[in-house]
C-alpha cells in the first residue's frame, strides 16, 4: 500500500540508461532508441564506460559522473553488477529504478555470498529506492512520451492502463492494441515484483486522473490483504478488469476436508476478484471489449435487455447467449407491444427479441428504437442488423445513433457481417456507441455491464444489523483449542468440534462418547432408539469411507455389533488409524431437511475462505458450492448462498416448503465470526448441516487447528476491530461508546446528519448539504479498516435505541505518512467533551499505527474547533490564497501528553 516515489518512475523529469549500448539488438540499444524516438522531453543520460556517445547522445562512464541526479534510472546490465549500481544510484539521490535484467535469482554475489536478488531488494529498501522488475519489459506512459522499455512497438496515448506480470503478454497486447487502435495511459510490466507489485500500481492508478480503467494480467499475488485493499479502494472510482491465468483444475490442493477438496486456487482468485469489485474476463479480446463497453456505456439502472433485430436467427442466438450467461430478457409490457404494433409490419414477432423483419429501413429502426428505449421495463437495448439487399446498413445505423442520442438508456449494437457493414461500425465508433462483430460479443459485453453493476452494488449495499446481540462463548472455544494443540494430532474429535459450534450458537445433535462397543450399546439404551453411531478417530477424516457410520440402529445388540464391525473394517482398510471410541446420538428425524455444507479452508495467500453448498457424502461429486471471504454480513451471506444451484431448492420447490433462509445466513455469519476470533482454525467442515423450515442442525463436524505463529494467518480483509471500542462518560454523565464505524450504521448516520445545524454542516462540509445519497453514505460507513478509520460516539436514545452522537474520520495516504481528519458532533450535544474525546482517540489511533502527521482544514470562523486543536498542540497556519480556511497539522512523532491527561475540562467541546 505504498505509492512512494512512483511519480518519479511514471512521470520522471530525467532518465539515466545504465548499460546503454550501440550494439545491434542489445537491450540497452533498444531502450535508448525507444526513449529518443518516443520524444521524451527530459534529459536522457546513457551510462557506458566504453563509449563516448550512445545513439548520438553524450555518454558517461559511471553513475557518479552524471551531471544531474536522474529521477529514474533504467538498468540493462548483467545481474552481478546491479548491487553496486544500487549503491551508486542511492548516493546520487535517485529513488526510482526500472530493472530490465533477468536472472537475478540464479546469481550469487561474490562479496556477500547471497543471491543477487535478495541483496538488491535489501539495498533498495535501505536507500528508499523503488524498483520496477527485475525481469520486466519496462514502462510506457504515452501521454508524456515516455517509452522506458525494450518493447518492439510504441503505445498510442489513451485512457486505459494495462499492467501485466508477463513480459511476453505485454508485447502481444501491444500488437493487438495497435491493430485495434487502442491507446493507453500507462503500459506497465511488473516482472519479478521484488518491490513494486500490483497493489502499489493499483493505488497509484486509482487516483491518476488520466486513467479511465485499469486492466490487469495476473499470474500470482504475494500479499493478499494488500492486493484486495488496493483493489477495493480503486474499483469504487474506476473499472478494474482482470485476466487471471491458471484456470485449470491442477491448482486444487489435496486436502483432508471436503471443503479443501472443493477449493482450488483459481476459485479463490475468483472469490477475491468478485469481493474487491473487479471484473474477470477470459482473454485479451474480451478484456478490451469489457473496457470499451464500461467506458462508453452509461451506468445501468437495471439488468433487463431488449433485443431488436432484422433477422430472427441472430436474435435467437443472442437470447441463448444471454440466458446462458445469467442475463435477463426484458418482459415487454402490453403498452410497449401496442406502441410497436403501430410502427412495425403485422408479422413482427410481438415479443422480445423484437424482429422488425429483414427489409427494415432506417425509419423502422428509428421508430422501434425510440419506443424500446422509452419503455420502463427496458434497461438496455441491443440493436442488431444482418445485411440484406433491400435495406442500407448505414441508414439503419444512422437511425439507431439518432435514437441513442435522445435517451438515457444504454444502446449496444451488432452489425453482423464483413465488408458490407464495416462503414456502419465505424459510424457507431465515431458516435461513441459500443459496436460488436457478433451477437455473442455484444451479449457478453452487456453482461460485463451487469456484473460490474452487481459488484458495485455489493460494495455499496447496506447490511442489516443481524448479529449485534450475538455473544459467542469465545473463551470456552479457545480452551478446547488450546487443549487440542497440546496433542500431536491437531484434528479435533467430533465431540470437540461440535462443542466449538455450540459455543458459537450453532445447533448440534447431542452426542455421547463411548470408549468401546459395549458402552456404546449402554449409551444407546439411555438415549432411546433408533440411534446413530460413528467411529471416533482423529486419523480418519471421512468416516463413511471406512464404514465408520451406522444409521437407524434399533437395539443394543445392533449397536454393539455395528461398532465391532467398524473396528474390523478399520483394521483392514486403515491399519495405522488410532480409534478413540464411538459417538452415539439419537437418530434425528427431519424428513424434509436438505443436506448442506458450510466449511472453511485456509488459502496460503488470502487466508481463511468460507464455502457453502450442497452437502452429504456425494459433495465432491456434485460440486455445487460457492466461496466468500470473511468477514461476512447478512448481504454477503445471501450472495454466497444465491450463487449455488441448491439455493433454488432451499427457497421451496413443488411440495417441499422453503427452509428458514435467515438461519442459514446467520450460521454463515457465526462461522465467519468464529474464524475471526480463532485464527488457529485451519480447516472446518459442517457436513451435513440439515436445513428446513424449522432452522438448521449440525449432524457432523470436523475441525483441524494449527498454532497461528506470529499472526501469519490473517484475513484478506481486515475485520471490524472490536478491540478499539471504548466506553466514555460525557460531562453530563451520559454513557457513550466510542467505536469504529460499521456498514450497518448507515441508517443511523442519515439521522445523525439530519440533526446537524446548517452552521455545523458548513463547518464540516464547507458548504450546504441537504442530504447525502446512498452511494456517498456507503463510502462514509463502509470503510477499509486497513487504510481508513472512522470512530463514532453512540448512545441510547429515549426509546432505548442506538443513536449516533458524533464522528471523527481520517483518510491516510498510501505511504501511511499523513492522515487528513474531519470531526463533527451533533449540534445539540456541544459542551459535552465529545469533540475533544473523538479527536484525541483518532490521534492515539493514528500514532499507534505509525502515521507521522495529522492534518485538517478548518473554517476560520469555526472558533470551537480551532480552540480544540490549539490546546492539543496543532500548528495553525492560513491556507495559501484562502483566508477563510486554516490549515492545522500535528506531528504525531512528538510529545502528546494530552492523550493521557485531560489538562482541562474541555467544556467548550
Amino acid at each position: 500500500m505504498s505509492t512512494r516515489n512512483l511519480d518519479k518512475l511514471f512521470a520522471p523529469q530525467s532518465v539515466a540508461v545504465i548499460g546503454a549500448s550501440n550494439r545491434p539488438n542489445a537491450v540497452g540499444t533498444v531502450v535508448m532508441r525507444n526513449l529518443l524516438q518516443g520524444g521524451f522531453q527530459g534529459p536522457v543520460m546513457p551510462v557506458n564506460p566504453k563509449r563516448k556517445a550512445v545513439a548520438g547522445v553524450l555518454a558517461y562512464p559511471d553513475v557518479a559522473s552524471l551531471p544531474i541526479t536522474p529521477e529514474m534510472a533504467i538498468i540493462c546490465t548483467p545481474p552481478q553488477t546491479i548491487p553496486m549500481l544500487i549503491d551508486d544510484l542511492g548516493l546520487k539521490g535517485t529513488h526510482a529504478i526500472i530493472c530490465l535484467t533477468a536472472g537475478l535469482g540464479g546469481v550469487i554475489d561474490e562479496q556477500s555470498g547471497r543471491k543477487v536478488i535478495d541483496l538488491v531488494e535489501q539495498k533498495a529498501r535501505a536507500l528508499d529506492i523503488r524498483i520496477l522488475g527485475p525481469n520486466c519489459v519496462g514502462a510506457l506512459v504515452p501521454g508524456i512520451k515516455l517509452n522506458a522499455s525494450f518493447a518492439h512497438l510504441p503505445a498510442r496515448p489513451g485512457k486505459i492502463a494495462f499492467v501485466s506480470q508477463s513480459g511476453a503478454l505485454c508485447t502481444a497486447v501491444l500488437d493487438w492494441a495497435r491493430t485495434h487502435n487502442v491507446g493507453f495511459s500507462h503500459f506497465l510490466s511488473l516482472g519479478d515484483k521484488i518491490d513494486i507489485d500490483f497493489a502499489d500500481v493499483i493505488d497509484y492508478l486509482g487516483s491518476e486522473p488520466g486513467t479511465r480503467a485499469i486492466l490487469l494480467y495476473i499470474e500470482s499475488v504475494r500479499n493478499g490483504r494488500k492486493f484486495i485493499s488496493a483493489a477495493r479502494s480503486a474499483s469504487r472510482n474506476k473499472p478494474i478488469i482482470v485476466i487471471k491465468s491458471g484456470r485449470a483444475a491442477e491448482g486444487a490442493r489435496a486436502a483432508a476436508s471436503h471443503t479443501g477438496a472443493l477449493a482450488g486456487m483459481d476459485a479463490v482468485y475468483d472469490t477475491v476478484i468478485r469481493r474487491a469489485g473487479m471484473l474477470r474476463v477470459c482473454n485479451i479480446g474480451e478484456l478490451f471489449a469489457a473496457v470499451e463497453t464500461l467506458a462508453r456505456a452509461k451506468p445501468l439502472t437495471g439488468e433487463s435487455l431488449a433485443i431488436m433485430t432484422n433477422g430472427g436467427g441472430i436474435g435467437v442466438m443472442a437470447v441463448d447467449d444471454l440466458i446462458e450467461l445469467g442475463g435477463k430478457l426484458s418482459d415487454l409490457s402490453d403498452q410497449t407491444i401496442t406502441a410497436l404494433d403501430t410502427v412495425l409490419p403485422v408479422n413482427w414477432s410481438r415479443a422480445n427479441p423484437v424482429d422488425i423483419i429483414g427489409d427494415a429501413p432506417g425509419e423502422r429502426y428509428a421508430a422501434a428504437a425510440e419506443i424500446l428505449t422509452s419503455a420502463r421495463e427496458v434497461d438496455a437495448l441491443l440493436a442488431m442488423h444482418a445485411p440484406v439487399a433491400t435495406a442500407s446498413p448505414t441508414d439503419a445505423a444512422r437511425a439507431v445513433i439518432n435514437a441513442a442520442r435522445k435517451t438515457r438508456c444504454n444502446v449496444l449494437t451488432s452489425w453482423v457481417g464483413g465488408e458490407a457493414v464495416e462503414p456502419a461500425r465505424q459510424m457507431f465508433t465515431a458516435a461513441g456507441i459500443p459496436s460488436y462483430e457478433t451477437p455473442n460479443h455484444a451479449v457478453s459485453a452487456f453482461m460485463h455491464m451487469v456484473n460490474y453493476r452487481r459488484n458495485m452494488e455489493m460494495l455499496m449495499e447496506t447490511p442489516p444489523s443481524a448479529l449485534e446481540a450475538f455473544e459467542p462463548e469465545t473463551e470456552r472455544a479457545r480452551a478446547i483449542i488450546s487443549q487440542v494443540l497440546t496433542r500431536a494430532n491437531h484434528m479435533m474429535t467430533e465431540p470437540e468440534a461440535k462443542a466449538i459450534l455450540t459455543a458459537y450458537g450453532i445447533p448440534t445433535v447431542e452426542t455421547y462418547i463411548a470408549e468401546d462397543p459395549q458402552r456404546a450399546a449402554q449409551h444407546a439404551s439411555k438415549i432411546g432408539f433408533p440411534v446413530v453411531i460413528k467411529v471416533l478417530s482423529t486419523d480418519i477424516s471421512h468416516k463413511s469411507d471406512v464404514g465408520g457410520v451406522a444409521l437407524n440402529l434399533k437395539t443394543p445388540e445392533a449397536v454393539q455389533q455395528s461398532a465391532e464391525n467398524m473396528l474390523v473394517r478399520i483394521a483392514e482398510l486403515r491399519p495405522g488409524a488410532k480409534v478413540q471410541g464411538f459417538s452415539v446420538q439419537a437418530m434425528a428425524k427431519r424428513p424434509g431437511a436438505h443436506e448442506i455444507i458450510i466449511g472453511v479452508f485456509t488459502d496460503v495467500i488470502f487466508g481463511p475462505v468460507i464455502l457453502f453448498g450442497q452437502g452429504g457424502t456425494e459433495v465432491e461429486v456434485v460440486k455445487d458450492s460457492a466461496m466468500a471471504l470473511p468477514p461476512l454480513n447478512m448481504n454477503l451471506a445471501k450472495d454466497l448462498v444465491g450463487r449455488t444451484r441448491i439455493a433454488k431448492l432451499l427457497a421451496g420447490y413443488r411440495n417441499r416448503p422453503a427452509v428458514d433462509m435467515d438461519q442459514i445466513y446467520l450460521t454463515l455469519m457465526k462461522v465467519s465470526q468464529m474464524v475471526i476470533d480463532i485464527p488457529e482454525i485451519l480447516e472446518l467442515d459442517i457436513n451435513p448441516l440439515w436445513s428446513d423450515e424449522n432452522g438448521v442442525l449440525a449432524l457432523d463436524a470436523r475441525i483441524k487447528v494449527e498454532p497461528n505463529e506470529n499472526g501469519a494467518r490473517q484475513l484478506a480483509i481486515r475485520p471490524y476491530p472490536k478491540q478499539l471500542e471504548e466506553q466514555f462518560e460525557t460531562h453530563s454523565g451520559r454513557r457513550v461508546l466510542l467505536r469504529p464505524i460499521r456498514p450497518e450504521d448507515e441508517p443511523r448516520h442519515h439521522e445523525f446528519i439530519s440533526r446537524l445545524t446548517p452552521e455545523d454542516i458548513r463547518f464540516r462540509f464547507f458548504g450546504s448539504v441537504k442530504s447525502l445519497p446512498h452511494t456517498e453514505m456507503a463510502k462514509l460507513t463502509q470503510i477499509d479498516y486497513d487504510r481508513q478509520m472512522a470512530f463514532i460516539a453512540t448512545g441510547m436514545d429515549q426509546e432505548n435505541l442506538h443513536e449516533t452522537l458524533g464522528v471523527v474520520r481520517t483518510a491516510t495516504d498510501a505511504n501511511n505518512h499523513t492522515a487528513e481528519y474531519a470531526v463533527v458532533v451533533r449540534s445539540d450535544l456541544k459542551g459535552e467533551g465529545l469533540g475533544w474525546k473523538l479527536l484525541a482517540k483518532m490521534i492515539g489511533y493514528c500514532r499507534a499505527r505509525g502515521t507521522r502527521m495529522l492534518v485538517g482544514e478548518v473554517l476560520a470562523n469555526n472558533r470551537r474547533m480551532l480552540s480544540i486543536v490549539e490546546e492539543m498542540g496543532f500548528t495553525i497556519t492560513p491556507l495559501p490564497n484562502e483566508e477563510s480556511i486554516k490549515k492545522v497539522s500535528l506531528d504525531l512523532t512528538g510529545d502528546l501528553n494530552f492523550l493521557y491527561s485531560r489538562g482541562s475540562d474541555h467544556s467548550s467541546t
